[in-house]
């Protein structure tokens, strides 16, 4: 396994700490910034989401300068991804942080987009991340981390940047798993 694709398993393995440090009940205290009150452990589980992000840009600049991209890689990166976006959203519902059908909304899509690329799969076909599906992860990842931090930043100013994030974030999920099925139509019709 190369060094892009143990990143790539580093940040899965980072889900269960994230889970941890968010949903066990551990009293870390509060801290203060900016004027706004927030959890210990949510500003923890923010920085660990937001770490295990950030895996996602180096796995994939690692692997394109290097040349290291492998269909290991191609199929355990957005994996990754969803796993993380996933886990990260349930957990705002959990918390009462994130309106739960939006969420249905955007996990509805990665189930989707995922029994897509299985059946592309079976047929040779491993589709990596388009430029659309790229930005549909960052918006997420902005959005999760502003919702994470309680939009602590654009409180002082009453912006509910962190709702607006998720709307863009869910916006973008939607397109980007329409392009996939629409360039990917021809497997359906060639279906028995």
């Amino acid at each position: 396994m190369n060094i892009p694709n143990k990143i790539t398993v580093s940040r899965i393995l980072l889900i269960p700490i994230f889970l941890i440090v968010m949903l066990a009940p551990l009293n870390w205290g509060e801290v203060t910034f900016l004027g706004a009150t927030m959890p210990a452990t949510h500003l923890a589980g923010a920085l660990i989401f937001i770490f295990a992000s950030t895996t996602d840009w180096v796995d994939g600049y690692y692997a394109r300068k290097y040349n290291l991209v492998t269909n290991l890689g191609k199929f355990l990166d957005p994996l990754a991804d969803k796993l993380l976006v996933s886990a990260a959203l349930i957990v705002l519902v959990e918390l009462n942080m994130a309106p739960s059908w939006i969420v249905i909304v955007i996990i509805f899509r990665e189930f989707a987009v995922t029994g897509l690329r299985a059946i592309l799969a079976e047929g040779g076909e491993v589709v990596a991340a388009n430029n659309l599906g790229k930005i549909k992860t960052w918006t997420q990842i902005i959005a999760i981390s502003a919702l994470l931090l309680h939009n602590i930043i654009f409180e002082m100013i009453s912006l509910p940047f962190d709702d607006i994030a998720l709307w863009v974030a869910m916006f973008f999920t939607v397109w980007s798993g329409w392009d996939y099925f629409i360039k990917n139509k021809a497997v359906f019709k060639n279906s028995k």
